[in-house]
């Protein structure tokens, strides 16, 4: 049965004739985590933007049965949204969303991908076990957020786990309603990533971005995932893991916009 998906539509303030730009949200939130900075930035450069909320996540239907919902599923909701657009896209994935957005690629075509935060293609394993080590209470905690019961303790660890020590506690609070829960199948794909067949990527441009203070993916692990791609590889000072959300965002997002411009040469 079809699935009904939700999308942030949010046309370029100028159309410059750029490629749109397809975002693709991580674990755990929604499309909205793009809709605060992201998309009034390239908006207002000239990008026909779209942010999906992945099955069962946000607006879109199937929280009833998330959790049997599979990477595989999640590239089929990109796919979907791809076909709906009258021009091939630049893919931008985070956390999760990255690995979604190569599963997507694995079929199916885009103009380019950029990978913010990955999961490293050895999967959550050894990520957890090092977060478990620097953060003993995270799993405990995160799962009080997913339900909305947020305490102070609660608010602490998740800062610290997602975001970098310079994020305000307003900027904090525009995250915490977007915090739900994510598919056992998909987190059990995750964990094992190692174990999948290597599969032929396109040679489409590349960029894997992440943060200096990134808490779940540490930052020397992003030569993991570019050296598949021949990416070009951005470490932003002082980010954490919400690179969209973080008060470090207009980096992340003007090195994308330079990014993009070099490869397509664009205005």
């Amino acid at each position: 049965m079809r699935r009904k998906l939700f999308t942030l539509d949010r046309p370029a303030h100028k159309d410059r004739g750029h490629p749109p730009l397809v975002f693709v949200h991580g674990g755990y939130t929604h499309s909205g985590c793009w809709d605060v900075n992201f998309l009034p930035f390239f908006q207002e450069r000239g990008y026909n933007c779209y942010a999906v909320d992945l099955s069962g996540h946000g607006k879109s239907s199937g929280i009833e049965k998330l959790n049997s919902f599979g990477l595989d599923d999640y590239a089929a909701d990109v796919r979907e949204l791809v076909a709906s657009l009258d021009a091939a896209p630049v893919l931008i994935g985070h956390s999760m969303g990255a690995i979604v957005v190569q599963r997507y690629l694995e079929k199916s075509h885009a103009k380019a991908v950029v990978m913010m935060a990955p999961v490293p293609p050895t999967g959550l394993a050894a990520a957890g076990v090092q977060l478990a080590i620097r953060q003993p209470d995270f799993i405990a905690e995160a799962s009080r957020a997913v339900r909305g019961e947020y305490t102070e303790k609660t608010i602490r660890v998740m800062r610290e786990v997602y975001f970098s020590p310079d994020v305000s506690a307003e900027q904090f609070a525009v995250f915490q309603p977007m915090v739900q829960e994510e598919s056992t199948w998909a987190l059990t794909e995750l964990m094992s990533l190692a174990m999948r067949m290597p599969v032929k990527r396109p040679r489409i441009p590349a960029l894997v971005i992440g943060g200096q203070l990134d808490a779940l993916f540490a930052a020397n692990r992003l030569y993991m995932t570019a050296t598949g791609w021949n990416a070009e590889t951005c470490v932003i000072p002082r980010a954490g893991h919400m690179l969209m959300m973080d008060p470090q965002w207009p980096s992340v997002a003007q090195k994308i916009h330079d990014w993009l411009s070099l490869s397509f040469g664009l205005d």
